[in-house]
């Protein structure tokens, strides 16, 4: 570029103008359109194939124009390129679903855009005379089956022609918007946190709560990850188990209020991704940092010194100094630019899916074939054969197994997409079902499950979990299966290496399992920090550590360690190796703003000191259940006591009196008994059992516990101790309770260490 090169930025738009010799040539980047009508900003593969781009994900309605309008140094006649491809071409797919066209003040170009080409590259639109200085350009979708584009560029210099390797043209593309080489400072942070999942913004919270200069780096324009309304994958795991109870309440605050379902019914409203916003916004020691990707690292002695983030909508790109780093990408992204040692299982490992549904309409609504989709025209799938139209598009429609998840993501997201349309171009068209139905809504976004997994200071197994191995600076508890899913056999058959449907495969295990501190940051990065799904495990201790619950209480372990990093100038390990006291000190305190009634007043005084809860080894009966089926009688024995869930309970029919038998295989000596009842409706716990009597029976008679008789009870944390008695089966008859129901979370029983009696075996 010469001295008389001239540069042209708009404040809002992405686009700018460069001079050449005796032409010039003007880059428009698609996601800086000013009105991006009903193409959306897909940033998820811009590491790989160089930039964000917009989507025309319209379901097979084509979508409303994008439109912006271009300052061009001079009229005169200009050669036209569009950067995109014909998307299903890695398939030799008939059909170029993604066809659209470029707009030229207000007139097509001759060249139809989309329909060549397997990968990204610059699509040559011939020559477009511009008549005036401010032109109007815009991208007409021609299908709605995701069409897509990445930039425009215009040039009157007939030699020019845009590069496409990702080495030369990123440093072309910043040159051509003016930025800088070395970006500008975002500023400072004791905590720099890359991904605003549920395991990321409970991170930033955490630390913010405990004094530091946070700076949450999000990609998308929402938090909350697969639990946004952009993915709508709800939230699994249990939380406020003993002897933390208070790991967890953070997390609450996240959680939607409503629970989510399969169908046309799981709407972006469930995700509350406004009261996420809010939250984060709400904490002065926050610095939000939406639709910018972190995808560059400084790095210093061993640390990383800065993280690089790039707007999505702009290209700006600002460096973020740190004390200490977050990598809660779910991919470890972070420690992979910096070094870190990470494990990664290619074949076999957990795929993403993409959710959609179907919904009913008032008069029939056609569907165009689409000979590019999945033929499945023979092929059984989910909801085909049954009808069921909440049988499609949920979790198990999951593709990417065997495939890179990141040289190969946009592929393993596409191939998603050609299941969806393939299965119900399948349905309209070849079986004549369901007539009154359409396309509802789909993700574009993936929801991931498997990636890189950076090793820590401890590699959890899944041995480790199933054995039941304990740590020392146990920290977060997993209460999910073992949960892997692999590709479904019964609808493998012709997708063999390629499946779309999978299936979970549970391995059970004593819950809660306590992860280790250790698996939550980096062993050779010495201030980087994990959490989510890309801490230290294995491939099968995954299955258990990755739903979202869990994954956010890992983000307030995080908060809390890095606190004392900053406090006791430390490092990550350095917490463990000299603080651990101090970290469990703040575990027991929690930084969630909702209490738990488990650790108020009411809980009884003895519990610290009682040792093993007894009743986990008892089997379950009761006289009824509640009608739904939803609450399971095991729930008054799982350990989960912290009557903040109401789905976590086991709730009676209305019918009293009521009655749950816990039965030994052999008679213990007990001489406490906690109960935990009620209903919890906004943070208050009504509701509680009114009048009850304990009785036991020891092979011989039933007999009443000393005190077991209660009426009037106004406690959610009942407890009795007494002169211990032997035991084979507890029972716990209920003659009164709100609305005529029982609403237990948990039953305990323990012989308390100061009564010398012996523990027979379990």
């Amino acid at each position: 570029m010469n001295k008389k090169s001239v540069i042209a930025i708009l404040a809002i738009l992405t686009f700018a103008v460069i001079a050449q010799g005796a032409g010039h040539t003007v880059l428009v980047e698609a996601e800086g359109f000013s009105d991006r009508g009903g193409w959306v900003v897909d940033q998820q593969f811009m590491d790989e194939m160089g930039s964000p781009f917009v989507l025309a994900h319209g379901l097979g309605t084509p979508v409303k124009d994008a439109s912006t309008v271009v300052t061009f140094p001079a009229a005169g006649e200009y050669r036209v390129w569009v950067r995109t491809r014909d998307w299903v071409a890695p398939w030799k797919a008939p059909g170029a679903p993604g066809k659209f066209q470029l707009l030229v003040d207000g007139k097509a170009v001759e060249t139809t855009f989309g329909t060549e080409g397997a990968k990204w590259h610059w699509h040559s639109g011939g020559a477009v005379e511009i008549a005036k200085t401010k032109v109007a350009i815009g991208l007409h979708d021609l299908t709605g089956f995701e069409g897509r584009c990445d930039a425009i560029v215009f040039s009157s210099d007939p030699k020019f022609t845009p590069p496409n390797d990702l080495k030369t043209m990123a440093p072309w593309r910043r040159k051509l918007l003016g930025r800088p080489e070395t970006p500008p400072d975002a500023g400072e942070f004791d905590l720099v946190v890359v991904g605003g999942g549920i395991a990321g913004t409970a991170a930033a919270l955490s630390g913010a709560r405990l004094d530091l200069k946070v700076a949450l780096i999000q990609d998308r324009p929402v938090l909350g990850g697969n639990n946004s309304s952009e993915v709508r994958v709800w939230l699994n795991g249990k939380m406020n188990y003993q002897p933390y109870p208070r790991i967890g309440d953070l997390v609450r605050e996240l959680d939607q209020k409503k629970r989510a379902h399969y169908g046309p019914t799981n709407t972006a409203d469930l995700y509350e991704d406004d009261r996420k916003t809010a939250l984060v916004r709400a904490e002065k020691n926050i610095s939000l940092f939406l639709s910018h990707r972190a995808n560059g690292v400084e790095m210093r002695d061993g640390r990383i010194a800065a993280v690089i983030a790039e707007s999505v909508d702009t290209g700006k790109r600002l460096r973020f100094i740190s004390r200490t780093v977050a990598d809660c990408t779910g991919h470890g992204v972070i420690g992979a630019l910096a070094g870190a040692e990470f494990q990664m299982t290619k074949k076999g490992h957990m795929g993403r899916c993409n959710l959609w549904n179907v919904a009913k309409t008032d008069k029939p609504v056609p569907f165009p074939r689409c000979p590019w989709a999945l033929d499945l025209t023979d092929k059984p799938f989910p909801g085909r054969k049954t009808g069921d139209i909440n049988a499609l598009g949920g979790w198990y429609w999951e593709s990417g197994f065997d495939h890179d998840p990141f040289t190969k993501g946009e592929y393993i997201r596409d191939w998603n997409f050609r299941a969806m349309y393939g299965a119900w171009d399948t349905l309209k068209n070849v079986d004549k079902r369901h007539p009154n139905h359409k396309l509802n809504w789909s993700a574009y976004i993936s929801g991931p499950r498997e990636s890189r997994r950076i090793v820590g200071d401890v590699l959890l197994t899944g041995k480790d979990v199933s054995a039941g191995k304990t740590w020392p600076d146990a920290c977060v508890p997993s209460s999910w299966t073992m949960d892997l899913h692999l590709p479904n056999k019964r609808y493998e058959k012709g997708f063999e290496g390629d499946a779309f449907i999978s299936t979970a495969h549970h391995t059970r295990f004593k819950t809660p399992y306590w992860v280790p501190y250790r698996c939550l940051y980096s062993r050779n990065i010495a201030n980087l920090f994990m959490a989510g799904r890309d801490v230290s495990v294995t491939h099968d201790a995954l299955g258990t550590v990755r739903v979202m619950r869990t994954c956010g209480m890992m983000g307030e372990i995080v908060g809390m360690a890095a606190s004392i990093c900053k406090k006791r100038d430390t490092t990550p390990r350095g917490v463990y190796k000299d603080h651990l006291d101090e970290l469990k000190k703040l575990m027991t305190a929690g930084v969630g703003k909702t209490p738990t009634a488990v650790d108020g007043p009411a809980r009884p005084k003895w519990l610290g000191a009682a040792g093993l809860n007894l009743a986990r080894r008892t089997m379950v009966s009761v006289s009824s259940n509640h009608p739904s089926g939803k609450y399971k009688p095991q729930a008054v024995k799982d350990g989960q006591a912290a009557p903040v869930d109401n789905d976590l309970r086991w709730v009676s029919d209305a019918k009293p009196p009521h009655r749950v038998d816990l039965t030994w295989r052999n008679a213990q000596m007990i001489s406490a008994i906690r109960i935990v009842s009620g209903w919890n409706q906004d943070g208050k716990i009504t509701g509680m059992l009114d009048s009850f009597s304990l009785q036991y029976h020891d092979s011989g008679e039933w007999k009443d516990i000393p005190g077991g008789k209660v009426a009037g009870n106004r406690l959610a944390d009942w407890s009795l101790t007494f002169k211990p008695v032997r035991i084979k089966t507890l029972r716990l008859t209920v003659t009164s309770a709100h609305t005529d129901t029982a609403r237990i979370w948990e039953i305990e029983a323990y012989n308390l260490p100061q009564k010398p009696a012996k523990l027979l075996p379990l």
